[in-house]
């Protein structure tokens, strides 16, 4: 998969790293990653840092997520950073977002960490990730259904959504980018809907088939669940080897 953006990830690890000394790593996730950004998207920076250990095992529970706030060469930067505790358990929960953040190969910082992080998150990767990407999916269409104008971001996330659920239950690849996504699934309007955003993040759309939209988003909905009642993979998390982990990162040999 190649992605095309204007980021240097170089400099942007810095500038999150300034922010927080502690970072394990820091991905570029949102629509750079997804393949559709506008001339005037933000960007999401997203990872996980290590708390001291005297602020774990002390009284008061550490600060578990940080949001570093600022602007990079002229663009808002959104930066969440969890504790690396918090961020295993959302593990746990089968959180496709998280998956979504240590898979991204717009690496930022902690190219070294992800290195040993990745084969422990692929273990992560269930067939329960369909209910992250069923919700995921709903609360876009529920949006796309009240908004005026309606708008190609959020049929985008939509579909892209529906798509990355849909290949990581039938696979078992996470796979974010929507144009590469859309070379196996072939839906002939994502090229267009990429093109109606690129101008602008918030530009409406015209002439848009609603009806057509929302048929389609039902149908993939169904697809969605079709794949979950087929899917061969793993039910659960290695739950024991993601505290491993983490105790390893607490009190490294």
């Amino acid at each position: 998969m190649i992605i095309t953006h204007d980021l240097d990830l170089r400099a942007l690890g810095a500038w999150g790293c300034e922010r927080l000394p502690a970072a394990l790593f820091w991905t570029v996730s949102g629509s750079h990653l997804y393949g559709f950004p506008s001339t005037d998207s933000d960007i999401d920076l997203r990872g996980c840092f290590l708390a001291p250990l005297r602020s774990v095992v002390g009284l008061y529970p550490p600060t578990e997520t940080v949001e570093p706030k600022g602007e990079f060469v002229g663009r808002e930067v959104e930066a969440v950073s969890h504790e690396i505790g918090k961020y295993l358990r959302l593990l746990c929960k089968h959180n496709g977002y998280v998956l979504e953040q240590i898979f991204s190969p717009l690496v930022a910082h902690g190219e070294d960490f992800l290195a040993r992080f990745r084969p422990l998150a692929k273990k992560c990767i269930t067939r329960h990730c369909y209910h992250h990407y069923r919700g995921f999916l709903q609360t876009q269409r529920a949006l796309f259904d009240k908004e005026e104008p309606k708008r190609a971001k959020t049929l985008l996330y939509a579909y892209r959504v529906a798509l990355t659920g849909v290949h990581l239950l039938e696979t078992g690849e996470m796979q974010s980018h929507l144009p590469t996504l859309n070379e196996r699934f072939r839906l002939p309007f994502i090229p267009e809907l990429i093109e109606r955003k690129a101008s602008a993040e918030f530009g409406g759309l015209t002439a848009l088939d609603v009806t057509f939209h929302t048929q389609q988003l039902e149908l993939w909905e169904k697809r969605l669940a079709e794949a979950f009642e087929a899917s061969t993979l793993p039910i659960d998390v290695p739950k024991e080897e993601l505290n491993q982990f983490l105790v390893e990162q607490r009190l490294p040999v």
